[in-house]
C-alpha cells in the first residue's frame, strides 16, 4: 500500500496544482489563442522495426502569459503497443522577452511489458524567432512489472535554429532529448530537420525527419532508428 502511495505522489500533487491553477486564473483572463492538431509517425528503429504512431495536441492560452497544452499518442510495432500522454502548463511574464517557464507531467507506457514511467519535468525557455533553448530537469518514477518503481533525475535540454521563419515557411534544424511526450536519458540526445508550411493563420502542415539516438554509459551513443512525422494544426 505505502508502495501505491509513492508512485502516485508526484502526479497527484501535479494534477492538483494545475486545476488550482486553472481555477484561479480564469476568473478574470481572458483566451487568445487555441489551437488543435492532428499528427502520424512512422519510425524504422533497430529494436522494432517498424512503429506506428498517431498523436493528437490542443493548446489554450490565456491573456498571451499562460499556456495550457495536452496531447495523447498511441503507436504500435510489430508485437507491443505504445502509449504517451502529456500536460503542460506554460507561464511567459514578459511582453516583448520570450522567457517561459514550464512545469510538464509525462506518461509513457507499454502494456504488453506492463511497463509504466511518470515524469514531472519543470523547464526553462527561451523561444526566440530565429534561435531557441530549453533545459530542466526531469523526475521520473518507472515502474516494470510489478517490481518497485525507480526513481531517476535527468537534465533535460533542447534547442533550435530556424534557417527560414516567415509568414510562409518556418524551416529549422532541433537538436535534444526531449520533445512534448518524452523526456529521455541525458544521451538519448537526437537531430531533428523540420518544416512547418503556413498557408494562412490558421492552417499549418507540418513535417519532421528526425534521427533518434539511444544513449549508454559514459556519454556514448548509437544510432537507434529514423522517423519521419507529418501533420496539420488549426489555429484560432
Amino acid at each position: 500500500m505505502s508502495e501505491k502511495r509513492k508512485i502516485c505522489l508526484p502526479e497527484s500533487i501535479f494534477i492538483l496544482l494545475f486545476f488550482i491553477f486553472c481555477l484561479q486564473s480564469l476568473n478574470s483572463l481572458e483566451i487568445t489563442e487555441k489551437e488543435a492538431g492532428g499528427y502520424f509517425r512512422g519510425a524504422f528503429t533497430r529494436s522494432n522495426d517498424y512503429l506506428n504512431e498517431i498523436s493528437t495536441i490542443g493548446l489554450i492560452e490565456l491573456d498571451d502569459k499562460y499556456t495550457f497544452k495536452g496531447g495523447l499518442s498511441l503507436g504500435r510495432t510489430i508485437v507491443d503497443t505504445d502509449i504517451n500522454s502529456f500536460l503542460n502548463v506554460k507561464y511567459s511574464p514578459f511582453e516583448n522577452i520570450p522567457l517561459g517557464f514550464s512545469v510538464s507531467y509525462i506518461y509513457n507506457g507499454f502494456p504488453e511489458y506492463e511497463t509504466h514511467a511518470n515524469s514531472i519535468f519543470p523547464f526553462v525557455s527561451w523561444d526566440g524567432q530565429r534561435m531557441g533553448v530549453s533545459a530542466g530537469c526531469n523526475f521520473r518514477f518507472t515502474r516494470f512489472f510489478r517490481e518497485s518503481a525507480q526513481f531517476e533525475s535527468i537534465l533535460s535540454f533542447n534547442v533550435y535554429l530556424n534557417f527560414i521563419n516567415n509568414d510562409k515557411l518556418c524551416f529549422g534544424l532541433g537538436f535534444g532529448n526531449f520533445d512534448d511526450f518524452h523526456a529521455n536519458n541525458l544521451a538519448s540526445f537526437s537531430p531533428k530537420l523540420y518544416a512547418v508550411i503556413r498557408f494562412d493563420s490558421n492552417w499549418h502542415l507540418i513535417n519532421d525527419i528526425e534521427i533518434m539516438q539511444s544513449g549508454a554509459d559514459g556519454l556514448t551513443t548509437t544510432l537507434y532508428g529514423v522517423s519521419f512525422r507529418t501533420g496539420a494544426k488549426y489555429s484560432w
